[in-house]
């Protein structure tokens, strides 16, 4: 028998100990320590982390409680979060298996499979296809046309019907508009090619292989489980626990619900080229789309100097793509009523990151950086809990600001220019359909028929100008103002909004009086 060199063999194990070491000099319970300070120092009421590496969980814990007033309720990995627009991957995934065998291409128009699909243009309604959808190129503005969905009735299908009166914002696929519009639009695609909702699609071929046995999409779906974080809105300085929303109108932006242990199973999919173990959930050819830049963005010397030397940044499809280190990332965030999350991978590590917290505060994007710099042993790395939270506090006070502003410049001892009874009647817009105003005792009451959960009493601001008595608490928004504008014959014609926030654009929804015949 012939004897094997000693000599390879020996710098074969120094190279297998080599990596060990190199793998073992992450500490974990150092990390641990890390995200637990800043849980408490963001004074966020719970959270779950999660961290895969080479196909492993090494990392899968929940920080703080599932609801503020209920300390008795820890969070842990199993804990059930919204991950928001982090749903948007889900639904490129599913479009790219169905790509893949055949029953569509990237490149077809919208219009192919949903003939009623219209947009602001006849040429771009005609020729916006699937991979326009996927990488917020169609000309539509940042969450414009969200007020379409947000608390309506509509269906899925009814909100497309309503796409074409969402405003161009930009030259087609000569800019980014992050636009949940589209995903949803790329929802009911998948709904018509496969004969399934995207949801049942997402649920039989992703969630079902990969054991993801307590995701849902649907809020409904939670009267059916425990352990549930509970959504908050920051209020006086404390985090005040909330009621769920239901998003089934616009899931497929941002539906789904989900814990920290299931996500890593998506994760390890998607660094294992689309296989658990030898069984392929989503064919290799789909990265090669879905993990390319379609929409690419501009990189400031600022975001450059501050992400690891940045080069590039751009959106796939349904994923956010960027090099950090040297190494090219792929990621995504999402906001919901009271949630935020994060979830971030590094391919050619096999690293990934998913953070999912119970408050809307960003401070997942900063812990996956975190995470990051331990695994590339980043020297001298940035504190990036301590640097968000910093940012954090800076946007609270500019949200602040803005509000005081508005209530700086109320104009007191004015009267408005007519009595309640003139200012009564149906108005209507696009995106809402009808909205009425009534007298409802001595105030004014506005009435939305296809979104009563915005409904709210007029109380006089100044001169014609009325503020919004939400009947609801709202995550997004709180003060707003809704201003009675008339003609040049002293006729009320229109009301217009300000509600300032920075996610539903209320000033691209204009009331206009419908005139009795």
């Amino acid at each position: 028998m012939q004897k094997r060199p000693i000599l390879p063999l020996l710098i074969f194990i120094a190279l297998l100990l080599n990596f060990s070491v190199g793998y073992a000099q992450v500490d974990l319970k150092k990390l641990d320590k890390y995200i637990e300070k800043a849980q408490k120092e963001w004074g966020l009421p719970g959270m779950a982390v999660a961290i895969v590496k080479d196909g492993e969980i090494v990392m899968a814990k929940g920080y703080g409680v599932l609801k503020s007033d209920a300390p008795e309720d820890a969070a842990d990995e199993n804990s059930l979060f919204a991950i928001a627009s982090n749903t948007k991957a889900f639904v490129a995934t599913s479009l790219g298996i169905l790509v893949e065998e055949g029953k569509l291409n990237w490149d077809d128009p919208v219009k192919k499979y949903l003939p009623d699909f219209e947009l602001y243009n006849d040429y771009v309604t005609n020729h916006t296809t699937i991979r326009d959808l996927l990488s917020h190129r169609a000309g539509l503005g940042t969450f414009s046309g969200d007020l379409t969905w947000y608390k309506t009735n509509y269906s899925a299908e009814e909100v497309v019907k309503k796409v074409k009166y969402v405003p161009q914002a930009y030259d087609f696929r000569s800019g980014y508009g992050y636009s949940n519009m589209m995903f949803l639009v790329a929802g009911e695609v998948i709904k018509k090619v496969s004969g399934k909702s995207w949801a049942a699609f997402a649920k039989e071929r992703i969630f079902e292989p990969l054991g993801m046995e307590r995701t849902v999409t649907s809020v409904n779906d939670l009267l059916k489980t425990t352990n549930i974080a509970a959504p908050h809105k920051p209020k006086e300085g404390k985090e005040e626990p909330i009621e769920w929303t239901n998003w089934d109108n616009m899931g497929a932006a941002g539906g789904i619900i989900s814990s920290v242990n299931d996500m890593s199973k998506w994760m390890m999919m998607h660094l294992n080229e689309g296989k658990v173990g030898t069984k392929t959930i989503v064919p290799e050819e789909v990265y090669g789309n879905m993990w390319r830049i379609h929409n690419p963005q501009n990189v400031s010397k600022q975001a450059s100097e501050m992400f690891g030397n940045r080069h590039f940044r751009g959106y796939g499809l349904g994923w956010d793509l960027y090099d950090y280190e040297g190494k090219m990332v792929v990621t995504h965030s999402g906001g919901y009523d009271g949630m935020y999350s994060r979830l971030g991978m590094l391919p050619d590590e096999k690293l990934g990151v998913v953070v999912l917290t119970n408050a809307m505060q960003g401070i997942g994007t900063y812990l996956m950086y975190s995470i990051f710099d331990e695994y590339l042993e980043v020297e001298d790395g940035t504190d990036w809990a301590k640097l968000g939270l910093k940012y954090h506090k800076d946007n609270a006070e500019y949200k602040k600001g803005r509000v005081q502003q508005r209530i700086d410049s109320r104009v007191e001892g004015t009267k408005s220019s007519f009595a309640n009874e003139t200012y009564v009647g149906t108005y209507e817009a696009d995106m809402w359909g009808e909205v009425n105003v009534i007298e409802k005792g001595e105030e004014l009451y506005l009435s939305f028929g296809d979104a009563p959960a915005l409904n709210a009493t007029l109380s006089h601001w100044h001169y014609d100008v009325f503020k919004l008595e939400w009947d609801n608490l709202h995550a997004w928004f709180d003060f707003g103002t809704a201003h009675f504008v008339m003609d040049n014959n002293g006729r009320i014609t229109k009301i217009i909004f300000d509600v300032p926030n920075d996610d539903f654009d209320f000033s691209e929804v204009t009331l206009t009086r419908k005139q009795s015949k």
